[in-house]
């Protein structure tokens, strides 16, 4: 197995590049990925050497609140990702795409697309969608905006897929996201997410892959790269646990522990202690009173 020491891993890296990505490809290392919204998650990351960073649209559920990633706007992602990019100097950061900020025509694609590239400071874009979309990914690759495709459980579209449930399971369906995948290499696509399809499905279309990269979310372990929701691996997401994710910590525990220990000591006058506060000299007071 691999051991790779904290200290190591805290020394100054250099800035992931796509041809440093394409070369853990071709030695056969896999890709890191999760995503992040914020600047102190960002630091934590880029502290432990994280190759890829995704500013998901999944901030609208972890960190808004909201019942999927619909409302969220361009505005929320440009913020977010700034956070995250001050945070993470290092790895390639990747803006996704909100919804409707790219499906109505290439040049609005392409718009917003520039967007996160100048205004937040992105390496590349993600987008959602097959064939349908290659034009508009076609569109920003020649505008020179480095982009990601998705593929099996796109969130936008999830009212037409029935819900977050597995695709692809069937074989005219599989063999839709196969030629999608192909559309969207064709198209420029440097890499592409398969979330939540058949483990063979995505081992067939990493081995097919010829001029992008495959990154895995719960989509089996043969692509070239893993990813994760940040707030489902480390148990942060109170409202359920997503079978293809592992709680690596559950940090979530520990902070309402936490949370349980401050309204304690609050109420019951244990905090704060003298070490907590100020004081004031005696002359000082005096001449106060």
């Amino acid at each position: 197995p691999i051991k790779i020491s904290k200290e190591i891993l805290m020394t100054d890296r250099k800035k992931v590049s796509l041809p440093f990505l394409f070369n853990k490809v071709a030695n056969n290392e896999p890709i890191t990925m999760l995503t992040c919204y914020d600047y102190p998650t960002a630091h934590f990351q880029e502290q432990a050497g994280v190759d890829m960073i995704l500013v998901g649209d999944s901030l609208g559920m972890t960190m808004l609140g909201y019942e999927s990633t619909l409302p969220v706007t361009m505005e929320d992602m440009v913020r977010h990702s700034k956070a995250v990019r001050i945070g993470t100097p290092n790895a390639w950061l990747i803006g996704d795409m909100p919804y409707m900020s790219y499906q109505p025509s290439v040049e609005i694609a392409i718009k917003n697309a520039g967007r996160l590239m100048a205004e937040a400071g992105c390496d590349a874009v993600k987008l959602e969608g097959g064939a349908e979309m290659a034009d508009h990914m076609a569109g920003i690759v020649n505008s020179g905006i480095p982009a990601m495709g998705h593929l099996g459980l796109t969130p936008q579209s999830v009212s037409a897929l029935g819900g977050f449930r597995l695709q692809g399971k069937g074989a005219l369906q599989a063999k839709k996201i196969m030629d999608d995948a192909k559309a969207l290499e064709e198209a420029g696509a440097f890499s592409i997410l398969l979330e939540l399809v058949p483990d063979r499905l995505c081992k067939l279309i990493t081995e097919r892959a010829e001029n992008c990269f495959i990154i895995s979310l719960g989509a089996g372990l043969d692509a070239h790269g893993q990813l994760l929701i940040y707030h489902d691996a480390f148990g942060l997401y109170p409202r359920f646990k997503p079978r293809m994710a592992k709680v690596f910590a559950d940090a979530g525990k520990l902070i309402e522990d936490g949370l349980c220990e401050y309204v304690k000591e609050v109420t019951e006058r244990q905090f704060p202690e003298p070490e907590n506060w100020f004081g004031m000299p005696d002359d000082e007071y005096d001449e106060l009173i």
